[in-house]
């Protein structure tokens, strides 16, 4: 019988998800942003990396920091943050930090290295009737 095993190892993905909750909310608090994007965005939570942004946004000479943020992530982070953005625009209430999101990527990553993301194509189809 396996079921024991299973739910201990259910328990222990639960508690782990309960802390890196926990380390994420205290990351915002301390208001170090690029932890919280990537740990954000490592639990595939969009709009918790929207929630990043905007607070990035509000601080002041926000611009600059997200761009600071933005540009420090790795590739594959950058990737995901673009899937975000893509919903984001589609709603008024989030449209312009999404917009700010994408100015940063295109003035800091080549339009060779953009071109290397995988689902950029649909992005750019996606963004362009709400941008």
């Amino acid at each position: 019988d396996v079921t024991e095993i299973e739910e201990k190892e259910a328990q222990a993905k639960q508690e782990e998800q309960i802390m890196k909750e926990q380390e994420l909310s205290n990351l915002l608090h301390e208001k170090r942003y690029l932890k919280a994007l990537g740990l954000a965005i490592s639990l595939d939570r969009p709009h918790t990396v929207l929630m990043v942004v905007k607070a990035i946004l509000k601080e002041t000479n926000g611009r600059k920091h997200l761009e600071e943020n933005i540009a420090r992530l790795r590739k594959d982070q950058k990737e995901a943050v673009l899937t975000f953005l893509v919903t984001w625009n589609t709603n008024t209430r989030n449209c312009h930090e999404a917009q700010a999101v994408i100015e940063t990527l295109l003035k800091h990553e080549a339009p060779d290295s953009l071109l290397q993301y995988s689902g950029i194509k649909s992005a750019v189809e996606s963004l362009l009737p709400y941008t």
